[in-house]
């Protein structure tokens, strides 16, 4: 009982992170709206959820830097940023002439859309804790 409760747990830990890092990306491209020759990018969340559940997070304990040099220091860089995967570019339905690809409806209805989702899974955090609570409780 208590390792499916666990399970279901990291579960939405991980919906809950991936979201968060789906935000940050679209609201990276919405920033740079009027920047030239910036792609916009997302990550398809399905596929990194599941990477993430069947291998766990990647860079959790730190990336490994390469010393190509004798004179380098062998060391380790904090994971910092984003730990997806594959960061992709978006296709752009209208690419505008100075190269950027962030269209702007479109960013902003996947950030709405992102969003709600993640209050949604909060929700369901939320509901669930609540009924553990309620079950321990003497009557």
């Amino acid at each position: 009982m208590i390792d499916k409760l666990g399970a279901s747990m990291t579960f939405q830990q991980e919906v809950l992170n991936l979201r968060q890092q789906r935000q940050q990306v679209l609201a990276n491209n919405i920033a740079n709206a009027d920047t030239p020759g910036y792609k916009a990018r997302d990550f398809d969340f399905s596929r990194e959820l599941e990477r993430v559940m069947a291998r766990g997070r990647a860079g959790a304990d730190g990336l490994a830097m390469t010393t190509t040099s004798k004179g380098h220091i062998a060391g380790k860089a904090s994971a910092g940023g984003s730990s997806v995967h594959d960061l992709l570019y978006r296709v752009p339905m209208q690419p505008s002439l100075d190269g950027n690809t962030v269209d702007m409806d479109l960013e902003r209805s996947q950030f709405a859309e992102n969003a709600l989702r993640q209050q949604a899974s909060l929700s369901f955090i939320n509901s669930r804790i609540q009924g553990l609570k309620a079950a321990m409780q003497r009557e």
